[in-house]
């Protein structure tokens, strides 16, 4: 009897230590699941990674159903009469260069991703613009232009759509403005002219390479303002905002606004061009944007300095963008702009 007792408490004895075993085991086998499978920060980890890998505009490298669309450059007024322009906030990258020496400067405004139903004031091409749009397999828009632009134009050089002989009604004078101010376009008409003159539309760019989104953490807390003292009304300044980590512009201490949304234009990436400039006639300018030259990057709340660089041998090189380590610039995913400016320009950065 007593040894029938011993031996059901033996056998209770191992049951239960079988279940806790086999708990425990449950416990540990969920746990690791749990980690491997459940974890918010690999999901965050690879939702990052998927979202990085994602379709992208090779210029802003934001996230674009049209990343192998064949970008618009157009020529666009700086004139104070123009303003406020047409579809500026929705440019995936801008050129600004002076046009005339010590004066005047003009602007390229160059679209990927977004599709404006209003671009504008269109204005004359200018010869120096000519090889950064070809280095961006860019369609060239522009009114007219100088006898030096027009020139290069007529031998084929690159595809380009022009308002004077204004194909298939790719431009239009808007009533109400006064010229040579009145002249717009949109993408649609650009984009249907192009295809209707048996240009290409899409584009295999390799553009500029951007941060990912864990790259991006800005160690400015302080709102700074950046100065290109180009001079009268043509004087351009960014407010850096710590908050939204962007480059709020200005011309001529006025908010930058673009007519079509009535939002002020949002820079995320700035750069300083330096390069040399002569004066050809009373009008004219030449700007060497071929060659190489010093540079300033403004982006992510930093301040780097280093070099841009252009192959004066091939007119449809990209125009590449260097640190003092030559490692190539990462830009912030967003707008990006290029400031044109003389090597003795004062440029000036502070609270």
């Amino acid at each position: 009897m007593r040894a029938n007792r011993k031996k059901i408490k033996f056998i209770i004895f191992v049951a239960i230590l079988f279940f806790v075993l086999l708990g425990s085991a449950f416990f540990v086998w969920q746990k690791g699941r749990t980690f491997e499978f459940v974890s918010g920060q690999n999901n965050k980890q690879e939702q990052e990674i998927n979202e990085d890998q994602g379709p992208k505009s090779p210029i802003s490298g934001l996230a674009c159903e049209n990343a192998n669309r064949r970008p618009l450059a157009i020529m666009l007024s700086s004139d104070a009469e123009a303003r406020p322009l047409a579809g500026i906030s929705q440019a995936d990258l801008v050129f600004e260069m002076p046009v005339v020496e010590g004066g005047i400067t003009r602007l390229m405004a160059v679209f990927v991703c977004n599709s404006p139903e209003k671009i504008g004031s269109v204005r004359s091409a200018r010869h120096d613009f000519i090889p950064l749009a070809l280095g961006l397999d860019a369609i060239y828009a522009h009114w007219g232009g100088s006898h030096f632009a027009l020139e290069k134009l007529k031998t084929g050089i690159m595809d380009n759509i022009d308002a004077l002989p204004n194909p298939y009604n790719a431009f239009y004078r808007q009533s109400g403005i006064a010229a040579p101010h009145n002249g717009f376009t949109s993408a649609k008409r650009l984009l249907d002219t192009a295809g209707k003159l048996g240009y290409q539309l899409t584009s295999e760019l390799v553009g500029y390479q951007h941060l990912l989104k864990s790259e991006i953490a800005s160690q400015e807390k302080e709102k700074k303002i950046l100065k290109i003292k180009y001079p009268g009304a043509f004087g351009v300044s960014y407010q850096y905002d710590p908050e939204t980590n962007s480059y709020f512009r200005f011309r001529n201490n006025l908010k930058e606004i673009d007519k079509n949304n009535n939002s002020q234009v949002e820079a995320k990436n700035i750069v300083i061009m330096r390069a040399q400039s002569r004066q050809l006639e009373d009008q004219y300018n030449d700007v060497q944007i071929e060659g190489n030259g010093d540079a300033e990057f403004y982006l992510n709340g930093q301040v780097i300095k280093g070099r841009w660089e252009k192959d004066s041998k091939s007119q449809k090189s990209k125009l590449f963008f260097y640190d003092e380590q030559d490692q190539e610039i990462k830009f912030v995913p967003g707008q990006i702009w290029v400031q044109i400016a003389d090597p003795t320009q004062e440029v000036a950065y502070g609270n």
